[in-house]
């Protein structure tokens, strides 16, 4: 015991050790029981304080998957603020299958997680701790949502092509595990009615496949390309699909955005560097993670906390976006009478 090897009282070392605040210990103290601890390899039980206090300062985030956009970028968000609070915190990513959605938190739970941080996943119950989530579009009782305001985000990607002259737009509908994609879509679908901009089945991508490349964006759009060329714009579903997407074009002899404009979603580091330099909708992705963790720490304390929070979105205005080519001047016109309607 480092407390009968120092003469000290064990509460004194205790509180040394795991920095008890409040306790006027003297310096002279401390730096003896740091050294003692060091020489005898001693390190503090965690489950033991935790025990004591019922408090693990331990939390869980589920999420889908790992990548180099959305998911990491929110992760950040939230991994500094809790980094910031002495917070540790397991991930548990589950590819959307609704087995693991709804076992993962009782795994959390029972490892120790305090609390619950979700990112685009699809909850369909209350977990059994405090939960916040990002871009879950479910209400649920007790759970504090954060999510983008898709409606001010769906207008100003419509009225920035509209300004451009573009009326025969590509739409791209999200995947149906993804939780923004109901909810994008409606948006959208709206902010085209608002402007009279149509909405064409023929003229529509609905992406199905679970990846986290440009290959997400690629052979939609190549099929759709072998069946017409009929359009001058494609709003797309995330900045990977848009990425996706200017390879499938540019493979198909079309330039961007002489001949199409892109306009992606998210505003991923990599879209300011993808070639041309990506018009998107800017979501504050790091900053949706931060609010998120900074809500869960307030449940934990006991604060009050609203069930929503809606962030604004900003259009970043790149390269890939121009005045929309006149119908007469548009390539391989031959094409666009394979158009099937």
């Amino acid at each position: 015991m480092l407390g009968e090897y120092l003469g000290l009282n064990p509460g004194t070392v205790s509180f040394v050790l795991n920095d008890t605040p409040n306790r006027s210990i003297p310096e002279a103290t401390r730096q003896r029981v740091r050294e003692a601890a060091a020489k005898f390899g001693y390190e503090p039980s965690h489950i033991a304080r935790s025990l004591r206090s019922k408090k693990t300062q331990t939390l869980g985030i589920l999420l889908p998957e790992m990548g180099d956009g959305y998911h990491s970028q929110v992760l950040n968000g939230m991994a500094e603020v809790l980094m910031r609070e002495n917070y540790f915190f397991f991930t548990a990513h589950h590819r959307h299958r609704r087995d693991l959605v709804h076992t993962y938190p009782k795994l959390l739970h029972a490892r120790g997680a305090e609390g619950l941080l979700t990112i685009d996943t699809r909850l369909e119950e209350t977990p059994a701790v405090p939960t916040v989530c990002v871009a879950n579009h479910v209400a649920l009782p007790n759970v504090t949502s954060v999510i983008l305001d898709e409606g001010a985000a769906a207008r100003a990607s419509l009225k920035h092509l509209y300004a451009l002259g573009h009326r025969r737009i590509v739409f791209m509908r999200g995947q149906s595990f993804s939780s923004d994609s109901d909810t994008r879509w409606e948006a959208t679908l709206r902010a085209a009615d608002e402007l009279g901009i149509p909405v064409r089945k023929r003229l529509t991508i609905r992406l199905e496949k679970d990846l986290i490349t440009p290959e997400l964006g690629y052979p939609d759009m190549k099929e759709l390309l072998e069946r017409t060329r009929d359009f001058t714009a494609v709003l797309c579903f995330n900045d990977i699909s848009a990425m996706g997407v200017i390879r499938s074009l540019t493979d198909a002899g079309l330039r961007v955005p002489n001949d199409c404009s892109v306009v992606g979603f998210d505003d991923i580091p990599a879209s300011e560097y993808q070639i041309p330099r990506l018009t998107t909708v800017r979501q504050p992705l790091q900053r949706l993670g931060h609010e998120a963790a900074s809500a869960l720490l307030r449940k934990l304390a006991g604060e009050s906390v609203p069930e929503l929070v809606c962030l604004e979105p900003s259009l970043i205005v790149r390269e890939s976006t121009a005045v929309a080519p006149s119908k007469a001047k548009q390539p391989n016109k031959r094409l666009s009478q394979l158009d099937v309607g």
